[in-house]
């Protein structure tokens, strides 16, 4: 099983949800200090086999690279948890053309060849009942337009168009591409970012968090260990008979009739 962006904090939690339940995992991130230390990590909670292989998602030399890892070292996959790089806030609906280009290469199109390396590297066959997952981790920016995310509008909406092309193409040999578009969800960094909101607005940590989730249903920031659950269960036989799907994780936010 591999895992982009494994040593951030939804990464760690979906990491560590999958060794509790025995898979073995490829871990792939641009920082290989903390790769290395997710590593240890992950065998200190469940002995196993977990594979490092550094990657900057946004650089068109590394992934080819990435490939050849992946071969070179005889890994076969079941299943791929994609997590493509953020985007930064901006309120700019129609940025420069360098900025799309920029975007576009490092969100999107990047990303896309790392995708297509673990496809390539797919142990599937229905016939013998193995089947492989994907699952796209992207946000609501994917089914909503939010202000102050003009750039994250467009290229998630690209993430789940590209998605129901790939089930349409794969589904035949047994490999399965759903999406979950996630709604805010209490990282460690994104805590911290909230506790700087709350420390320049002169109130508590616990207030600030009341404010910004009073127009969700559910009133409550996701966890980490909460959408590790979920994609457990889309990697999982949940999904044997689902592929093009989109699952939303947002506490009910996105009000789609």
């Amino acid at each position: 099983m591999l895992v982009t962006g494994a040593s951030g904090g939804i990464g760690r939690a979906v990491c560590t949800r999958l060794a509790q339940s025995g898979h073995e995992l490829v871990l792939a991130a641009r920082d290989e200090g903390r790769l290395l230390a997710l590593r240890e990590e992950l065998r200190s909670i469940r002995p196993g086999r977990y594979e490092a292989i550094p990657v900057d998602m946004g650089d068109d030399a590394g992934i080819p690279a990435f490939g050849e890892r992946l071969a070179d070292r005889g890994l076969l996959l079941d299943g791929v948890v994609m997590m493509p790089p953020q985007m930064p806030p901006t309120n700019d609906w129609v940025p420069p053309n360098d900025t799309w280009r920029t975007l576009f290469q490092r969100s999107f199109i990047c990303p896309l060849g790392l995708l297509k390396a673990a496809i390539i590297a797919m142990d599937a066959d229905p016939a013998r009942g193995r089947r492989a997952k994907v699952v796209i981790i992207s946000a609501i920016t994917s089914v909503q337009a939010l202000g102050h995310y003009a750039t994250s509008n467009v290229l998630r909406c690209a993430w789940l168009a590209e998605a129901k092309t790939l089930a349409f193409a794969l589904g035949e040999r047994g490999i399965h591409v759903d999406t979950l578009s996630l709604g805010a969800t209490l990282t460690p960094d994104y805590s911290a970012s909230l506790q700087r909101r709350a420390d320049q607005a002169g109130i508590s940590f616990a207030q600030r968090l009341a404010d910004e989730t009073s127009n969700i249903p559910l009133g409550k920031y996701g966890q980490p260990e909460e959408v590790a659950v979920v994609v457990e269960q889309l990697l999982g036989a949940f999904s044997d008979h689902m592929t093009g799907a989109n699952l939303l994780h947002d506490g009910g936010f996105t009000r789609a009739y």
